[in-house]
C-alpha cells in the first residue's frame, strides 16, 4: 500500500502530502526516473558501440574492452552516468579498468536549454587539462579521451597512433609560430562511431577509497582530520598559483584550445535551467568585476521566485524571500572588498565534497575526482569546505555551529601553515579568508550558492549581524520586500495563484499514477529481456 500511496523520485519516493510541501519543483522530478530509465536504455542498446570508442581512445583491440554487463554496477550520479569497462589481459594496457561518463542530459537542462550538457562537458575536459598541466602535484584520474555530440573526438597522445602523434605535433608547432593560440596535447581524431552523447574516458582510482566510506566513523579522529586537512589546502593552495584577469570556467574547442571563454558554470546555473528557469547568463560571458557576478547571481535567486511555480508558499514567505534579497543586495558591499573587485581571480573545485575525495587508511588524499563545475571565481569567495562537521550548512546552529567554528580554526590552522611552506610571506590566501570568516562572508557566499537555503542561511548568520533577531519579523518584511521590485505586493498575490494551479496539477498527476497499480510493470511492460526488466525496476525503486 505504501508503494501505491508514493511516487518515485531518483533517489526516494514521495507521497503527496510530502510534494505539496516541498520548496523544489516536484512535478518536474517525477519526470527523472522514466528519463534515466530511457538514457540508460539507449546505453545498453549501444554497449557495443561504446566498448568500440573505449579501444579506439585506448588504442587496444576491441575484444579486449567489455563494458560492465551488470547495469548494477553503473554509477548514476548526480550529473553523469558512469559505465564501467574493463581491460583483457591480453591487451597489455597497464591499466585494468577505466570510466566513461556521460553528462545526464535531463539533469543539466538539455531540452530547455540545448547544447548544456556538452558546455558542461568541454568545461570539465578543459580543468582536467589545465590541472595537468598547470598542477602536476594534484593527484587527478588520467584522461584517456573524450568526444562531443557533433566535434571532434581527442585521445591522449600517448594512446594515439604514431603519425596522429606527429601530425598532431606540427600542428601545435605552426599554430604557435603563427602566433595563435596552441592546442592541447590530446589528438584530434575523427570518431569511428557516432553516438547520440559526449563522453569522457578516465583511469579508475586504483588507490584508495572515497571518504564518504570512512567519515561518519573516523572523522573525529584528529590525526586523520589533520592529514585530511593539510592536504585540501595544499590543493586549494596550488590552483591559487595561477591568477586570471576575469571570471568564467575553462572551455576546449573543436580545434583542442583551452580557453577561458565561457561563463563561470556552478552547478546552480544548470540547475536552475534545468527547471526551465533563465539564468540571463549566456556561455560566453565572463566578468572582469567580482561585484558585476556577485550581482547576477543575485538576479538568478530573482528569476528562481519569478518562475518556479511553487517558489512562494504563502504571503509571509513571499515577504520574508523578497525581503531577504533585498537586503542581501543591500549588503554586498559589506561583505566584499573593494580591492579585491577586479582580481585576483583563482580556480576553485565548487564541487569538492567527500565522494569526490579519495584517501588511504590515514587519509591522506590519493586522487581528486569529478572536476565539473570548476570555475574562476573571486579570491574572496574561497572558504574552507561547509562539510567540515558532516552537517549540512543549513543546520550550522546552536551546537553545531559551535562545532563547525571549532573545526574551522583547525582548519584555518592546518591551512596557514601550508601556505607557510609554499614560501608565501605575504600569507595573502589566509589573510583573506580569516577576515572573511570574521566579516561573515562564508555565509553571504554560502547563500548565493544555495538555491532553496538563501532565506535560511540570511535569517541564521547574515540579519543577525546587523540587527537584533526580533528586529527582523513580520513587519519589517513587508517593509523592505516592497522595493525588490515594484508592485512586490501585486507579484507575491499571482505567485500565489502559481502555487494553486501547480498543487492541482501534482494531485491530478498522484491522481493519476494512483490508478497504476502496478508502476514498475507499467514502466517496463514493452520490454521483454531481464536486463531492460532490471533496468526498469532500478530506475523506479
Amino acid at each position: 500500500m505504501e508503494m501505491a500511496r508514493s511516487l518515485p523520485l531518483l533517489k526516494r519516493r514521495i507521497t503527496l502530502e510530502e510534494a505539496l510541501m516541498e520548496d523544489d519543483d516536484v512535478l518536474h522530478e517525477l519526470s527523472y526516473p522514466q528519463k534515466r530509465l530511457n538514457f540508460y536504455f539507449y546505453l545498453l542498446e549501444h554497449r557495443e558501440d561504446i566498448e568500440e570508442l573505449v579501444s579506439f581512445h585506448l588504442g587496444v583491440p576491441r575484444e579486449t574492452c567489455k563494458a560492465a554487463k551488470d547495469f548494477r554496477e553503473w554509477v548514476h550520479g548526480s550529473f553523469n552516468a558512469c559505465i564501467p569497462i574493463y581491460i583483457d589481459d591480453t591487451a597489455r594496457f597497464g591499466v585494468k579498468k577505466v570510466f566513461i561518463r556521460f553528462p545526464l542530459p535531463y539533469k543539466v537542462g538539455e531540452s530547455q536549454y540545448p547544447g548544456n550538457a556538452e558546455e558542461k562537458l568541454r568545461c570539465e575536459v578543459a580543468t582536467y587539462i589545465w590541472i595537468k598541466n598547470n598542477c602536476p602535484d594534484i593527484p587527478i584520474p588520467c584522461l584517456r579521451g573524450f568526444g562531443f555530440l557533433k566535434g571532434q573526438s581527442f585521445t591522449a597522445p600517448e594512446n594515439a597512433p604514431l603519425f596522429a602523434r606527429i601530425a598532431s605535433f606540427l600542428r601545435r608547432t605552426a599554430l604557435r609560430l603563427l602566433g595563435y593560440p596552441a592546442s592541447s596535447r590530446y589528438v584530434g581524431r575523427p570518431s569511428p562511431l557516432s553516438i547520440d552523447a559526449g563522453y569522457l574516458i578516465v583511469d579508475c582510482v586504483q588507490e584508495g577509497e572515497m571518504l564518504s566510506e570512512s567519515w561518519d566513523s573516523l572523522h573525529h579522529d584528529r590525526d586523520r582530520r589533520a592529514n585530511l586537512f593539510a592536504g585540501l589546502s595544499r590543493i586549494i593552495l596550488s590552483l591559487a598559483r595561477v591568477h586570471f584577469s576575469r571570471i568564467g570556467s575553462l572551455t576546449i574547442d573543436n580545434h583542442g584550445v583551452v580557453s577561458l571563454t565561457n561563463r563561470p558554470l556552478t552547478c546552480t546555473l544548470q540547475q536552475l535551467e534545468n527547471c526551465g528557469i533563465p539564468t540571463d547568463i549566456p556561455r560566453n560571458l565572463t566578468y572582469t568585476t567580482a561585484d558585476a557576478y556577485l550581482l547576477d547571481l543575485l538576479a538568478c535567486h530573482d528569476n528562481r521566485i519569478r518562475y518556479m511555480p511553487n517558489s512562494i508558499h504563502d504571503t509571509a514567505d513571499g515577504q520574508q524571500q523578497l525581503s531577504a534579497l533585498t537586503m542581501m543586495r543591500a549588503l554586498l558591499r559589506h561583505f566584499t572588498d573593494r580591492n579585491l573587485r577586479q582580481g585576483p581571480f583563482i580556480m576553485m573545485l565548487t564541487d569538492l565534497h567527500q565522494s569526490n575525495i579519495f584517501v588511504n587508511s590515514d587519509w591522506h588524499i590519493t586522487a581528486i575526482i569529478d572536476l565539473e563545475w570548476a570555475c574562476i571565481l573571486p579570491i574572496e569567495m574561497q572558504h574552507p569546505p561547509y562539510w567540515l562537521t558532516g552537517t549540512s550548512i543549513d543546520r550550522l546552529v546552536g551546537e553545531e555551529l559551535e562545532a563547525f567554528e571549532s573545526a574551522h580554526a583547525e582548519f584555518m590552522a592546518a591551512f596557514e601553515k601550508e601556505e607557510r611552506s609554499f614560501g608565501k610571506d605575504n600569507m595573502i590566501h589566509t589573510q583573506i579568508m580569516r577576515k572573511g570568516w570574521e566579516i561573515g562572508n562564508f555565509w553571504y557566499f554560502s547563500a548565493l550558492d544555495c538555491l532553496n537555503g538563501l532565506y535560511s542561511l540570511y535569517m541564521s548568520h547574515i540579519q543577525r549581524k546587523f540587527a537584533p533577531i526580533e528586529d527582523s519579523g513580520p513587519e519589517f518584511d513587508r517593509t523592505v520586500s516592497a522595493y525588490w521590485g515594484s508592485k512586490s505586493a501585486d507579484f507575491i498575490a499571482a505567485k500565489l495563484k502559481d502555487k494553486e494551479a501547480y498543487s492541482n496539477r501534482l494531485r491530478e498527476r498522484f491522481a493519476a499514477e494512483f490508478d497504476r497499480l502496478e508502476i514498475e510493470d507499467d514502466a517496463t511492460s514493452n520490454k521483454d529481456d531481464n536486463a531492460t526488466k532490471e533496468i526498469g525496476s532500478y530506475c523506479y525503486q
